[in-house]
């Protein structure tokens, strides 16, 4: 239950990071309050995810799948590069959280 917990924390970090470019420097008011109420829930459940997976792999795997999915996002909604090198690095990123996920039964 705490890896599901763990990747619900991961996926609004990403929610946050693409929320931060809406808020255009907190001054927009709806954009800053989901911004930081996805910060405060996903940072939340981090903690309860860690309360049974060691701290390293799951701050690592919440980290790999906020960077994952915010590099993502950043090319479909923002046109960011989809260059053959980053896709093959964020495939990296991925082989990580698998390698961590499969040494933490």
């Amino acid at each position: 239950m705490n890896w599901w917990i763990l990747v619900v924390a991961g996926i609004l970090e990403v929610g946050w990071a693409i929320g931060l470019k809406y808020t255009e420097g907190f001054s927009r008011l709806w954009p800053s309050v989901w911004t930081v109420l996805s910060m405060v829930i996903s940072i939340g459940l981090l903690g309860v995810a860690m309360k049974s997976l060691p701290v390293g792999t799951a701050y690592a795997v919440w980290v790999g799948i906020g960077a994952i999915g915010t590099a993502i996002m950043g090319i479909v909604l923002f046109s960011e590069s989809a260059s053959t090198i980053r896709l093959l690095s964020l495939l990296l990123i991925l082989a990580g959280i698998v390698g961590l996920k499969i040494s933490t039964s």
